[in-house]
């Protein structure tokens, strides 16, 4: 069995309207440093992005941002991804989420909007499909994903979710108990998902 050790964090480019969000981001980020784990994540250096790499980095943690050339200019600066301890850019969107994936032991979705949401829920429909077994956590800071658990309640309840088990992502409300939950669990050796499916995916 092998620890955890780099995680992927899905989150806004942009702050929100709660300044709680940005905070957790850079709490998340700094106790995934002194834990010894590696960020992998969009790449941004703005908003709920910017504050997760910047907890990393003010620990002492290793980063690495992996991001489409496209959105260099929307969602980061040259100077600000100079700090990274690894850039990686991409072609399009599609290699950018492979990467990630090939890259992490485990996922984190803080709040962000359509770009977190289908991030997270592609992660969640590879493992329901049996592709992966990598831990899924939803840090849901102040409710902010109350109601997409209300929607995975409703489209059970309606008959479209038949293998639930599949699934079972970790609902964590206060960000200080997402690393200590992440620190505690293990990976099946060399998890790394049927490889020529995520391909396609």
């Amino acid at each position: 069995m092998n620890a955890i050790r780099s995680v992927c964090v899905y989150c806004g480019s942009s702050a929100g309207r709660d300044p709680d969000y940005v905070e957790s981001g850079r709490r998340l980020g700094r106790d995934m440093a002194e834990a010894g784990m590696r960020l992998v994540y969009g790449g941004g250096t703005r908003g709920i992005m910017g504050a997760v790499s910047d907890g990393v980095i003010m620990a002492g943690g290793q980063v690495t941002g992996i991001i489409p050339r496209f959105l260099i200019d929307m969602e980061a600066t040259e100077r600000e991804l100079g700090r990274l301890d690894e850039l990686v850019v991409t072609d399009d969107m599609h290699e950018r989420k492979h990467l990630m994936f090939q890259r992490s032991d485990a996922f984190v979705a803080l709040p962000g909007g359509i770009g977190t949401l289908e991030e997270l829920v592609e992660i969640m429909t590879w493992s329901q499909l049996g592709r992966h077994a990598k831990p899924i956590v939803i840090a849901n800071i102040g409710g902010f994903w109350d109601p997409l658990a209300r929607l995975f309640d409703h489209m059970k309840d309606e008959g479209f979710i038949h293998s639930a088990h599949q699934v079972q992502p970790i609902v964590i409300d206060a960000v200080a108990d997402i690393v200590p939950r992440l620190a505690a669990l293990t990976l099946p050796e060399a998890d790394e998902g049927r490889a020529e499916i995520i391909e396609r995916l």
